[in-house]
């Protein structure tokens, strides 16, 4: 469904906003950690969630990544997915065919397409602030 990239930009914007609630900025080195990912590959996913207006980055020695807490409710899942991936989730064939449409369906297309919708709309609703909660209540984790 998500690339990998898009895998760890959706980890690494959750552990930034929890650990923004505690007013804490992320380092590298600990959000690479937290959510299992190389450190250079997590540096150029973090560049893009940057350029993207999803978390800030603060340099200097007590520097790192942080996201406005006023911000938490309104960045949504599909804005960070966008960010990564383009919109390829809305309109990806689910056997990854190229030509795949309405007129000319793939075998899986009208199931996959209320699959995809459902991503959608949960992609749509769920803003971080939310997800936070569950992993600072322990319900929920980034890693094993």
């Amino acid at each position: 469904m998500f690339s990998k990239a898009c895998e760890y930009a959706i980890r690494a914007s959750i552990f930034i906003a929890t650990k923004s609630l505690d007013g804490e900025r992320a380092s590298l080195k600990d959000i690479s950690k937290q959510i299992d990912s190389p450190e250079a590959f997590t540096a150029k996913i973090l560049q893009q969630l940057v350029r993207n207006d999803i978390i800030d980055s603060v340099k200097g020695p007590t520097g790192g990544f942080i996201i406005d807490k006023e911000k938490l409710d309104q960045i949504k899942l599909h804005q960070i997915v966008f960010a990564i991936d383009g919109d390829r989730v809305y309109s990806g064939c689910g056997l990854g065919m190229k030509a795949c449409s309405e007129k000319h369906p793939c075998p899986v297309h009208n199931q996959f397409k209320i699959v995809r919708n459902g991503l959608c709309e949960m992609l749509e609703t769920t803003d971080l602030k939310q997800l936070c909660f569950g992993l600072k209540n322990g319900l929920t984790f980034l890693k094993i």
